[in-house]
């Protein structure tokens, strides 16, 4: 897990994996899309492999890169329960909110506040 969070600690790493989650790409083509030099690139595209964030497979001549799931998957297993405890605080503010709509008086001096 440390690897992971370390690999996306970079914020060109970051924007490689944003590259990759629309689609596989070449290390040319995030070259390009980066504006960073190749070697710059494969470093990062190492780390990220390393971290099993991303996946590489050889077309002819070419690295294609896409986002491996499976790395992916492990960092939301991981936040998942970060996920539930925001989900449950804002359903408890939801029902806070349709409670206080539900009463009259609080309703309008809520709505009325800060007019004249």
């Amino acid at each position: 897990m440390d690897r992971l969070w370390s690999a996306l600690s970079e914020t060109h790493r970051r924007r490689i994996l944003d590259l990759l989650r629309d689609r596989p790409c070449s290390v040319t083509e995030l070259v390009e899309a980066l504006g960073l030099a190749q070697p710059a690139v494969s470093k990062h595209l190492r780390v990220l492999r390393e971290a099993g964030l991303v996946r590489v497979r050889i077309e002819a001549q070419r690295r294609i890169y896409s986002v491996d799931p499976a790395g992916i998957r492990a960092l939301d297993d991981w936040l998942t329960p970060y996920r539930r405890l925001w989900n449950e605080r804002l359903d408890a503010l939801g029902w806070h909110l349709d409670a206080t709509d539900d009463d009259p008086g609080h309703r309008n001096a809520h709505h009325d506040h800060g007019r004249i």
